[in-house]
């Protein structure tokens, strides 16, 4: 999916489609819920996550790192206001493109449209993957195929983050960490 998403990332540069390059600084929101945002952002450095209030609860669902792109993409997709918000984890650059001009891009050729294609496809592949992850694995088991699918996290990421992403507190990822 990198290649995909480094290939686009400079077609769309190669066309001086970015609309925008900004900073976010540490824990400030890129988008909060019940906002709606069609937006595609490209990650230049930094780390955001994409999560959802459950009552008082914040769940992570997804995280956005250094040469990645991040959307609310299911306002992205229906135009609508998102529950889920983003937010920076650490001090963050990012390029924005509108959905008008990204899907101008994608529509413009077939070799642009598969790129799209390839980067849905393997996103959710890897939503299943993590559903089923939840569903049915134990915390050892998440955090093992977590580790084996995606190293990086453990570098870029807070622990507190990575244990809400997998569904555990804090304390049960750090005993995990230590066997």
């Amino acid at each position: 999916m990198t290649n995909a998403i480094q290939q686009l990332s400079e077609a769309i540069e190669r066309q001086g489609l970015w609309e925008r390059q900004f900073t976010l600084n540490r824990n400030e929101y890129l988008k909060s819920p019940e906002r709606t945002d069609t937006n595609i952002y490209y990650v230049l450095s930094g780390s955001l996550r994409v999560a959802v209030l459950d009552g008082a609860e914040e769940l992570t669902i997804r995280f956005g790192y250094k040469d990645s792109f991040i959307a609310l993409l299911d306002s992205f997709f229906t135009g609508r206001p998102s529950e889920f918000y983003i937010q920076a984890i650490k001090k963050s650059e990012l390029k924005a493109i509108s959905k008008a001009s990204f899907m101008a891009l994608v529509h413009e050729s077939a070799e642009n449209l598969r790129l799209w294609q390839t980067i849905l496809e393997l996103l959710i592949i890897q939503q299943m993957e993590r559903e089923q992850d939840i569903l049915t694995s134990s915390p050892l088991e998440r955090y093992k195929r977590v580790l084996a699918r995606s190293p990086q996290l453990f570098q870029e990421i807070p622990h507190k983050y990575i244990a809400s992403y997998l569904r555990m507190t804090p304390e049960t990822l750090s005993r995990i960490k230590k066997t």
